[in-house]
């Protein structure tokens, strides 16, 4: 095996840390000598220790003189576990083959500086954009520090998310369900528009085995969530925060009894400023967003630049109506000109459905 197999070996189980680091990276770790795999370990959670000491504390021998791979870069500062380049460096590990450096400002290179300053060799950028696009939260909170937003939604093939009444109905297959299911586990949270619980009354909850439920958001400015709903009365066994333009503290009450958190954000246009919200939510440590709103949330979410992937599920249906609601509605974008555009697109078959993943690209959109 090269360097590539054991990067590839370690970025495997990097990814058996899903849904239980946020919002710290997810990190493989290999240690060889003689050819020979003698540890192995991943970050398995959130204040644990991080893949680096799991592999040496796993270790079936020695590893003075031996090779540690790791898909992501050592940290070397104190956070809620000690330096990982301390343990590498007292470990005897002759060398270091890193797949991508961490650009966090507390590593981003010292990490790798000072395992070189220590004598140790260091190599950079084995199997690289594998080891970032596992991390494509990661490095986005870390340096924007605003949750990575994925805008998911599922449609038929002539574009339609209701039938012409306006009633909500399973689009999708179960493959394509439980792929979304598992999003729900891997992000920190989910977000939905007062709408959506108005007309579908959701649980918001993960149902995969051993899934963990994300932390739900609603969009509410007017603060008209039912007290009876579903989110708010499971609100004590999972948390819900409400996000609001109502600045009535005794309107917040009722709902923060039942064991809801209330943001309040400022208003922009009639509805929530999301940049505003976005980073509140950053400063409370949650990276991530799978935004399951309907089409006006949608819209407001593209509007307001906050959408960084998007997530496009297709069903081979057809509902028609020329009133049927679209997955981005609200009032549109004025010109083909000003259009959202979508880059580096990867699709997928899962089950009868279709998947097709997209970059959201601003860069060359005219200002809103």
């Amino acid at each position: 095996m090269n360097d590539q197999n054991y990067i590839q070996l370690a970025l495997d189980l990097a990814l058996k840390g899903i849904g239980n680091v946020n919002p710290n990276p997810l990190v493989g770790s290999v240690i060889v000598k003689n050819n020979q795999i003698i540890g192995q370990g991943y970050h398995e959670r959130y204040g644990g220790p991080h893949a680096e000491r799991n592999a040496l504390t796993n270790c079936t021998s020695s590893p003075k003189g031996a090779t540690l791979y790791v898909t992501l870069e050592p940290c070397c500062h104190q956070g809620k576990t000690p330096p990982c380049t301390e343990a590498i460096i007292k470990s005897g590990i002759a060398k270091v083959v890193v797949g991508t450096l961490d650009p966090n400002k507390l590593v981003a290179g010292k990490g790798v500086k000072l395992l070189r300053n220590a004598g140790i060799e260091v190599v950079v950028g084995v199997l690289e954009e594998k080891c970032k696009s596992i991390n494509e939260i990661f490095f986005h909170y870390i340096t924007k520090k605003t949750p990575f937003v994925v805008l998911k939604y599922a449609m038929t093939m002539d574009g339609k998310i209701t039938i012409e009444t306006g009633q909500s109905t399973w689009i999708t297959g179960e493959l394509a369900r439980r792929n979304v299911h598992k999003d729900r586990n891997h992000y920190s949270a989910i977000m939905v528009g007062i709408e959506t619980v108005l007309i579908d009354n959701p649980m918001l909850t993960c149902r995969i085995e051993n899934g963990r439920n994300p932390i739900r958001i609603v969009c509410d400015s007017r603060l008209r969530t039912p007290l009876d709903s579903n989110i708010v009365t499971t609100a004590n066994q999972i948390r819900t925060i409400i996000a609001t333009t109502t600045k009535d503290l005794s309107a917040h009450k009722p709902y923060i009894n039942k064991g809801c958190e209330i943001l309040t954000i400022p208003q922009k246009g009639k509805h929530i400023d999301l940049q505003k919200l976005m980073q509140k939510l950053g400063i409370i440590e949650i990276d991530s967003i799978l935004l399951e709103g309907g089409s006006t949330l949608n819209f407001s979410a593209l509007e307001s630049k906050i959408v960084r992937k998007v997530q496009c599920y297709i069903a081979p249906k057809l509902f028609g109506g020329s009133h049927a609601k679209t997955p981005v509605g609200g009032k549109g974008f004025a010109s083909v000109s000003s259009a959202i555009r979508l880059k580096n697109s990867i699709f997928s078959q899962i089950g009868e459905d279709f998947l097709i993943e997209s970059e959201v690209d601003y860069s060359c959109l005219q200002e809103l």
